[in-house]
């Protein structure tokens, strides 16, 4: 048990169980789903980051803070004023030509065969050799070193998705997110292009493409970016993978049921040279960071920060394909925006705990995290004691709340906090259920855990193959697509009992006496001992 600073364990179980019996309500009678349908509506026009929406749905976030009475805690009132520089493929002036080792064109397109990705600064002319590294692992550790042995002098690397049995998945996201970037430049690669097999492809090919021809976005505080130097960063359609191992020692095919079935991969030289030469606009742009606070009442631990986190943006508009070609983000993200300011509402009206609760929406998510990177590597309050964060992304109530995947329990003892109140409320914490889509890196709690600052999100999981059935639809149909709108069926009962469970564990960690802490067993524990700078 932790100290006993905390809501009363009769009260919070009443209160929860209240909850969870509770009527489902209407959708004129849910605050949380006025948020959503406000935020999605028309009017934000996407919230991409940088619009004239996105700033109109900051200006509605902190209108919403001011009139719940929470303290302004940006830079500048409510605002945290963040810098990016924005890049545009032009597609239709760019193009891509493949050679085998005869020198002889083989066909390969950009859009249809391979995608770039506009938040890594592309370079403008490249013409290079391929080179397979297997999974493009690092992990010392483990004894896995994917670049090891392999000349990038020059080179394209060509990865799969996935790792090797032995790799946990929060190991393989902190390889794919940290290091690899940085044994590329090192090793002189001038390029990386990855492959997803076709088992574990959360969206359609086609959707891929659409969202590539948006701008991408890096921040301009270079020591904040992932790729510091140009380089070509892509990715190859898994329908178009196996020529680019036409003639190479092994089929993709083989190496996809490899890859499938989490054993290692060889590495070897792709008879292909890739030449492109790619045409890019660049600008620079303003988007903020919206961060309120709640003060802690303990003259002590007021001091300290837990922070509660949600991504505003989202894709903005585009060509249409479902309705009026708007990107509302519904529920990915202002799903977990509405939680935010729902649990904002229920946490003021229950009194001010002993710590400090900061309150921070961002921008930036779906251009690679980069608000909430920039807010933790300059918080505008409570710098150095912010001791832990609570993230808010797709939470995805399509069915009624039975299981939660906390993603990061294991790695911390918020863990024990968020099972003990999932207990409670009759909910039960289960593991990541795919982790090789990497969620753990995926969205802004990341972000935090590489500044050392233990984190959790929080996500359905499904209870039945019914269940299950459905997220896999909505992944297929919605996810990055126009159809995540608000026509969509939702389940707002289980919202409501998802934003109660928040409640009760942020509640939980701000009232402890203790700091939440890494496990010895944890591989982050390193970064709290040696922040990132």
């Amino acid at each position: 048990m932790k100290a006993s600073f905390l809501v009363p364990a009769a009260l919070l179980a009443a209160c929860l169980t209240a909850c969870s019996n509770a009527p489902p309500p209407a959708k004129d009678d849910s605050q949380w789903w006025t948020h959503v349908s406000t935020l999605a509506s028309d009017r934000f026009q996407g919230r991409l980051t940088g619009s004239e929406g996105y700033e109109q749905a900051t200006r509605y976030v902190a209108d919403t803070f001011r009139a719940l009475g929470l303290e302004p805690a940006g830079a500048d009132g409510y605002f945290q004023p963040v810098s990016y520089e924005v890049q545009t493929v032009k597609y239709e002036q760019s193009s891509i030509v493949l050679h085998d080792a005869a020198g002889q064109p083989r066909p390969f397109a950009l859009g249809d065969d391979l995608v770039l990705n506009a938040g890594a600064e592309q370079l403008d002319r490249i013409d290079a050799p391929l080179v397979f590294i297997g999974y493009g692992l690092n992990l010392p550790e483990l004894g896995i070193d994917d670049f090891a042995g392999v000349d990038l002098q020059g080179k394209i690397a060509v990865y799969l998705s996935g790792a090797p049995a032995s790799v946990p998945g929060p190991l393989q996201a902190y390889a794919r997110a940290e290091d690899f970037a940085r044994l590329l430049a090192a090793r002189g690669a001038v390029g990386a292009l990855t492959i997803q097999t076709p088992a574990v492809v959360e969206i359609p090919w086609e959707r891929v493409r659409l969202a590539a021809t948006a701008p991408g976005m890096y921040l301009s505080e270079p020591e904040l970016r992932r790729y510091r130097t140009p380089m070509t960063i892509g990715s190859v359609n898994p329908a178009s993978a196996p020529r680019l191992f036409e003639g190479a020692e092994q089929s993709f095919e083989a190496l996809a049921a490899l890859a499938d079935a989490h054993k290692p991969l060889p590495h070897f030289a792709l008879p292909f040279i890739l030449a492109a030469d790619i045409k890019a606009d660049h600008a620079r742009i303003k988007a903020d960071n919206v961060v309120a606070e709640l003060p802690g009442s303990d003259p002590v631990l007021a001091d300290q920060a837990v922070v509660l986190s949600a991504h505003l943006d989202h894709l903005g508009t585009g060509k249409p394909d479902h309705g009026n070609g708007i990107y509302h983000g519904a529920m990915d993200n202002a799903s977990g925006v509405a939680s935010l300011l729902e649990a904002a509402r229920l946490l003021q009206a229950q009194g001010r705990p002993r710590r400090s609760i900061l309150f921070v929406a961002v921008g930036g998510e779906e251009k690679g995290l980069l608000g909430s990177r920039y807010f933790a590597a300059h918080p505008t309050r409570h710098v150095g004691a912010l001791v832990a964060d609570i993230n808010m992304d797709m939470f995805l109530p399509l069915f009624p709340l039975k299981k939660l995947v906390a993603f990061g329990a294991d790695e911390s003892t918020l863990g024990a906090d968020a099972k003990e109140i999932a207990d409670r409320s009759h909910v039960a914490i289960v593991p990541d259920p795919a982790p090789d889509h990497l969620v753990f890196v995926r969205s802004d709690q990341y972000s935090f855990i590489r500044r050392g600052i233990p984190a959790l999100m929080l996500e359905f999981a499904a209870d039945t193959h019914e269940e299950e059935a459905v997220q896999r639809a909505w992944f297929k149909e919605r996810y990055h697509g126009q159809a995540d709108d608000l026509a969509q069926p939702i389940d707002l009962a289980a919202a409501d009992a998802y934003d109660r469970y928040l409640v009760g564990l942020i509640t939980r960690v701000a009232n402890d006496g203790g700091v939440p802490k890494w496990r010895d067993s944890s591989f982050f524990k390193r970064f709290a001992a040696t922040p990132l700078k």
